[in-house]
């Protein structure tokens, strides 16, 4: 029991809070939830939280060898140093998050965070693996002034925890906490795409750094929100979704004259890129379907593939040291091909039956690695030739469930 990795329950809790939340609106007869966006909002933190099992020990080493080579300073823990210790973590993560909002590089990780037209908890799910490993490059400013590894992380577990409850449209405001923190209303301003609202309040727990560097702005009743980009990104794949800007990016970096140019696009702000790149790859790349609205039996099968990769993502962290690497590599790619192909049925690609080809050959070979037994083997290898011999009778009887109202 002492080696169950229990921060996996944080992922039950995320979810009775997302129900709360969706039962409170259904109530109030407010509608802040989608199916396709909710879908989409929770693909994302499935994968950033599955490759995070691999990625947040080399994020720890990082700070330790920056401690324990280059700190400036000896801070030891008490109860002054963890005051200390958060007020520069929120600081820091001030002015990591402007930047991210004003440096295209950054933008590229942090954009995901910013796509949803929806606002409630599963949008707090936005986040990328490259998001973590950027702000991990600011953070490790902490190990330098002499905070020790330790430290940092647990204080960081506990800070990344409040961002989660500002993400909802059923809390009004906070009376005098909205002097001090950031609430729900300051948060739906960040993520709202009114001219008035853009580039604002970047706080994360603290909503005093943006009054001291100008960038506050409060939530106006005569001017309701609007969530997502200013230019809506209008897709549902999980992987145009993760890749489109860093393609914007490329594009704009090939297509410039100079070097100097091309430092522009990097290091440049999101506004200095060409907004038509983006139309011509969705041209080039998206082939967009007609039809939006999902069918019974899509809804249907997007909730059990997304309740299985949850269910796979919940096991593989709480068991995280007892599962062999070689598995672990398993499961993240049948969650990842998961993700994949429900952004596919989302966005009514008929292509999907490929990806599921995929994913369930994958389940194949994992089970011949870890059950070598003789009955296993014939098992799965009949089963694995009848299902590719009659491909297209499935592939036909499986469209013709999913996209036939």
């Amino acid at each position: 029991m002492q080696h169950l990795n229990w921060i996996a329950l944080s992922i039950v809790g995320f979810l009775l809070f997302i129900g709360l939340e969706y039962l409170v609106s259904r109530r109030t007869g407010r509608n802040y939830f989608h199916f396709a966006e909710s879908v989409a909002n929770l693909n994302t933190g499935i994968a950033e939280r599955l490759l995070d099992v691999f990625v947040t020990g080399l994020f720890y080493f990082f700070f330790d060898f920056i401690y324990r080579n280059f700190t400036i300073w000896d801070i030891r823990p008490a109860w002054y140093t963890w005051a200390l210790l958060f007020i520069a973590t929120d600081f820091v993560w001030y002015w990591y998050h402007r930047l991210a909002h004003e440096v295209n590089i950054l933008w590229a990780a942090h954009v995901v965070h910013h796509q949803s037209e929806d606002f409630n908890y599963t949008v707090s799910a936005r986040i990328t693996v490259f998001q973590s490993a950027a702000r991990s490059l600011f953070w490790a400013v902490l190990p330098l002034a002499g905070f020790p590894p330790a430290m940092i992380t647990a204080l960081l577990l506990v800070h990344g925890l409040y961002p989660f409850f500002i993400h909802t449209r059923t809390i009004g405001k906070l009376g005098w906490l909205e002097y001090i923190l950031v609430t729900p209303s300051h948060h739906r301003v960040h993520h709202s795409s009114n001219t008035a609202y853009l580039d604002k309040n970047y706080g994360d727990v603290l909503i005093i750094w943006d009054k001291l560097f100008g960038t506050f702005v409060a939530e106006k009743e005569e001017e309701p929100c609007v969530y997502g980009l200013t230019k809506p990104l209008g897709s549902y794949s999980f992987l145009w979704q993760q890749f489109h800007f860093m393609l914007e990016l490329g594009t704009a970096f090939v297509r410039a004259q100079s070097w100097k140019e091309r430092w522009k696009v990097i290091f440049g702000k999101p506004d200095d890129i060409d907004p038509g790149i983006r139309g011509e790859l969705e041209e080039r790349w998206l082939r967009k379907s007609h039809t939006r609205e999902q069918t019974r039996g899509q809804r249907v099968y997007i909730v059990i593939q997304t309740i299985v990769s949850i269910g796979v993502l919940f096991i593989v962290m709480l068991l995280e040291a007892w599962v062999p690497a070689g598995l672990a590599v398993f499961a993240v790619l049948f969650v990842l091909l998961s993700l994949v192909n429900t952004g596919a049925i989302l966005e009514q690609k008929k292509w999907f039956f490929y990806l599921e080809y995929a994913r369930v050959m994958l389940v194949a070979i994992a089970c011949l690695f870890y059950f070598r037994h003789l009955y296993v083997y014939v098992s799965i290898l009949s089963a694995a030739a009848l299902i590719t011999f009659y491909f297209s009778r499935i592939r036909e009887s499986v469209q013709r469930w999913l996209f036939q109202p």
